[in-house]
């Protein structure tokens, strides 16, 4: 079985994550998309961060209606912070059966250099890179690895969505109903 892993913080999960995971397995040979909440991410820093397992709780109400799509803490039972490497030699250790490849943004394409091992990451697993606006210029484009992906340019954040619900605005439309419906109930984000 062939598994995308799209990693984030969800902070909320939105429309445009969901639109994203469906471009990929659309165009791409993958069986299923895992989202994998991230506890905490070691490039991003932000008091706002709803608990791991409020985020969970929202990923999973958001792609309840799609059999292709599955919720992962993984990295909840890790060491922290998470990095990507660790958490793909977890999976592949625990699914020996299964194909990972990661899911990234085309604007962190050059940022990925950064990241702990991430020749292994493209030797071992690979790319599915979707756009994010004007993709820098990066060699690893021409990666053997990385397969780009064609999906709408969203310019929906969660950090807009943040901002909205903090103003008493409404967020529909932005993300699921029953993750609307969540964050109102439980008063996320105020």
């Amino acid at each position: 079985m062939k598994v995308g892993l799209f990693f984030g913080s969800f902070n909320p999960i939105h429309q445009g994550h969901l639109i994203i995971a469906q471009a990929v397995l659309n165009q791409t040979e993958v069986d299923q998309i895992w989202f994998v909440v991230s506890p905490q991410n070691p490039h991003k820093k932000s008091k706002s961060l709803l608990h791991e397992f409020d985020r969970l709780d929202l990923v999973e109400r958001a792609i309840s209606d799609n059999y292709a799509f599955k919720s992962s803490d993984i990295e909840f039972k890790l060491p922290r912070p998470s990095y990507t490497i660790d958490t793909l030699v977890h999976l592949a250790e625990r699914h020996p059966s299964m194909e990972f490849k990661l899911i990234l943004g085309g604007d962190n394409l050059e940022q990925f250099k950064s990241w702990k091992n991430y020749n292994q990451i493209l030797d071992y697993y690979g790319l599915y890179v979707y756009p994010r606006g004007e993709d820098p210029a990066s060699d690893l484009w021409e990666h053997k690895n990385v397969q780009r992906i064609e999906a709408p340019v969203l310019h929906i954040s969660a950090t807009y969505i943040r901002s909205c619900i903090q103003q008493g605005q409404s967020i529909k439309y932005l993300v699921p109903d029953e993750v609307e419906s969540l964050i109102a109930v439980k008063k996320f984000y105020l």
